[in-house]
């Protein structure tokens, strides 16, 4: 067999979604930061002078008097702004906080949008005799003892057994990042099933020839 195993695009497609939800959320942040709540910290500043004034003349008791209500709806609507509704208090520290919050991410999405670019650098390859791992590592199929399939129903990764010297090593076979790779589990699982065929004719005629 010649099979080159690549990046699925499932495995693609959900790295994609995940750097794109990273991304966004950066970049709400960052809205936030430096553009909504600095304006927002405005217009606060604006309504607190309006509420003190108000207090200090006698003509509110709170926050909560209508005629605090009906001079900032005016002042809103004198202004230019959309609405009126009571602006929250931005503060310097939670502007800050948002900016930080925001490159942060972006700097997590740049990252991972590298890591994903390079993850499309490797692959699996199999030839007629032997599997070439992501970090090329070079497995004879008939060296390959089992294929443990424990995290396969899961993840859909499977492990080739084999030895080198006394130690057992695993080659990871990744079919749901790499496109391919069930093909080369396939023909792993084949070779073992002949070996043990063969081994157990082989027995049962040693077993005849002792009879």
């Amino acid at each position: 067999m010649n099979v080159e195993a690549r990046i699925s695009k499932q495995w693609r497609r959900r790295m994609l979604f995940m750097l794109f939800m990273l991304a966004g959320i950066g970049a709400w942040f960052l809205s936030d930061g430096y553009y909504y709540w600095p304006k927002e910290a405005e217009r606060y500043r604006a309504y607190a002078q309006i509420l003190d004034t108000l207090v200090a003349s006698g003509d509110a008791k709170d926050a909560d008097s209508s005629s605090v209500q009906l001079a900032w709806q005016r002042h809103a609507k004198e202004a230019g702004y959309k609405g009126s509704k009571v602006p929250k208090e931005r503060t310097e520290a939670a502007i800050a906080e948002q900016r930080n919050i925001a490159w942060v991410l972006l700097i997590i999405s740049a990252l991972f949008a590298l890591w994903v670019a390079w993850n499309h650098r490797l692959s699996v390859s199999a030839s007629s005799d032997t599997i070439i791992g992501t970090k090329g590592q070079q497995v004879q199929f008939d060296a390959i003892e089992e294929i443990d399939r424990k995290k396969w129903k899961s993840k859909g990764i499977a492990y080739a057994v084999y030895n080198v010297g006394d130690k057992k090593r695993r080659l990871t076979l990744d079919a749901h990042k790499f496109a391919g790779c069930e093909a080369i589990i396939t023909e792993a699982d084949r070779r073992i099933s002949e070996r043990a065929s063969v081994a157990k004719e082989q027995s049962v005629a040693e077993s005849g020839e002792e009879v």
